[in-house]
């Protein structure tokens, strides 16, 4: 085989740099976006935020402004006017405050209000205010310092706590925790009983019984009558006696199972269900961290003189330009610029492409959300239940573009309507064939809320099983299977019926 070069002519789409930044700028969620611009900021010489420059111009303006009535100050203090303006008051007169005021309000020069007001960034943010709620390992922590336990005890309970998970349990076995504390296994648990009698009741428990037995415990010791107390009526044997081996028949309502197991009635395992509904399975469920995020909407939707309009939220976000200062020097630096010239024409270039990236990407936003508005137009006057099966590929057919950059325009954006504030995605939803074929299809979000009402409002002794949602979503012309009704179930977080059921009261 004879080794030769050819020609060829040939046409391929190339990702350039410019082209690849562009695309990933219009993924980025809102605060990836601030997080980039500014990053921009501080790279390229030649962008600045137009709003930091309006607001050292306004600052400006005030200090001029207060430098002129300061020069006008002397020639009037030494008018008979500027006295005779002045409020003569007795020594055994008391000032009211209006009278204070007016004193005092000569001393104010327009300039100082300005920098007094101008100190108030001075003061920490809000965020810088919040202070940090106590976590469960600091609680045990205060109480360790507080109990009687010294020198090496205290240290083996403090590798106890800190082998805690968030939940208050010791998941960790004895043995490995004896090898850490270099001590006795008998000596690791009388440390570890002592920790189980802080608060809050049932932790540094190993398993769910053992928590429960340990709040059960409290309860019997508790006469102080702030907490719950076990009536009368109910054994606390036998409460302990379905917490140690009849958990598994308390999850799935094995009522009778557990009545005949024990010899007892079924109204004496309801009065000890009762008891152990009080008790808490997570001990460190009032400690967890978990708060609400914030969410700051990427457009907003209003309807202005009976038309939706889509207004785009840019407040916290850096309002580029090209430095005016560096694009007159790069004009007046001839043809001789050398480096200089060089480096500030490469800036230049990447300034213009950010700003242009940045409008088009808000163009493509406000442009696929006004489509979302058409096809989900009935959805913001009524609510959920008018809400229409949508694809990504009806809004690509209807905005021109590719149903790949209507995904990335719809990741992490948010939009606040007369609905609430919703993910775009939240408007991209399959649809579900409705019995008589007849109409267009209705929407997965409105079927799972429909069995959301549904189970709210069945009867707690006698919930309904996923085949009877079957058939009364069907007598309202919803054709769906009994599997789909138990993914959109758990989906919705909703326990399945056998679990649901509550004993009657």
């Amino acid at each position: 085989m004879d080794l030769r070069l050819d020609l060829r002519l040939s046409q391929k789409l190339v990702m350039t740099p410019q082209l690849q930044q562009a695309i990933k700028l219009l993924q980025l969620s809102r605060l990836e976006l601030q997080q980039t611009l500014e990053q921009h900021l501080v790279e390229n010489p030649l962008l600045e935020d137009l709003a930091l420059e309006t607001q050292d111009e306004e600052i400006a303006t005030a200090e001029e402004g207060g430098q002129q009535i300061k020069e006008r100050e002397p020639e009037s203090e030494g008018s008979v006017d500027s006295a005779e303006n002045q409020p003569v008051t007795k020594e055994s007169e008391t000032l009211t405050s209006e009278e204070w005021d007016n004193i005092l309000g000569n001393d104010w020069r327009p300039a100082q209000r300005d920098q007094i007001g101008a100190g108030d960034d001075d003061f920490p943010s809000y965020e810088q205010t919040l202070t940090k709620p106590t976590s469960l390992e600091e609680h045990l922590d205060w109480q360790l310092r507080l109990s009687s336990l010294e020198g090496d005890d205290r240290d083996i309970g403090r590798l106890i706590i800190g082998n805690l998970d968030e939940d208050g349990y010791l998941r960790i076995p004895l043995p490995e925790l004896q090898a850490d504390a270099e001590c006795s296994l008998e000596h690791l648990e009388s440390v570890l009983h002592q920790i189980q009698t802080f608060d809050p009741p049932g932790v540094a428990a190993h398993d769910l019984a053992e928590c429960l037995l340990i709040q059960l415990e409290h309860l019997q010791q508790d006469e102080t009558g702030l907490s719950h107390q076990i009536p009368d009526t109910v054994s606390k044997e036998l409460v302990a006696a379905i917490i140690k081996d009849h958990l598994v028949d308390l999850q799935k309502k094995r009522y009778p199972v557990v009545a005949k197991t024990l010899g007892v009635t079924l109204d004496e395992v309801y009065e000890a269900v009762r008891v152990i509904e009080t008790l808490e399975p997570k001990p460190g469920r009032p400690f967890s961290s978990d708060s609400n995020s914030i969410i700051i909407p990427d457009v907003y939707v209003v309807k202005y003189e009976g038309e939706w309009v889509v207004l785009l939220n840019e407040d916290g976000l850096p309002r580029l330009r090209v430095s005016p200062y560096y694009r007159r020097l790069l004009s007046h630096s001839g043809e001789d610029g050398g480096k200089t010239k060089t480096y500030l024409e490469e800036k230049l270039k990447g300034a213009q492409w950010i700003i242009r990236s940045i409008d088009q990407r808000n163009k493509t936003i406000v442009k696929v959300v006004t489509s979302l508005i058409k096809f989900q137009e009935a959805f913001l006057e009524k609510g959920v239940q008018y809400l229409r099966p949508l694809v990504l590929k009806q809004v690509a057919d209807d905005v021109g573009m590719h149903e790949s950059t209507i995904s990335r325009v719809t990741t992490n954006k948010y939009v606040h309507c007369p609905q609430g504030i919703l993910e775009l995605k939240f408007f991209f939803n399959a649809g579900i064939q409705r019995a008589d074929n007849r109409g267009e299809d209705m929407s997965s979000v409105t079927v799972r809320e429909m069995i959301r009402e549904m189970v709210a409002q069945e009867e707690s002794a006698n919930p309904l099983k996923d085949q009877e949602i079957v058939s009364k979503l069907k007598l309202k012309n919803i054709l769906i299977a009994r599997r789909t009704v138990a993914k959109y179930r758990a989906e919705l977080h909703i326990a399945s019926a056998s679990q649901r059921k509550r004993i009657p009261m």
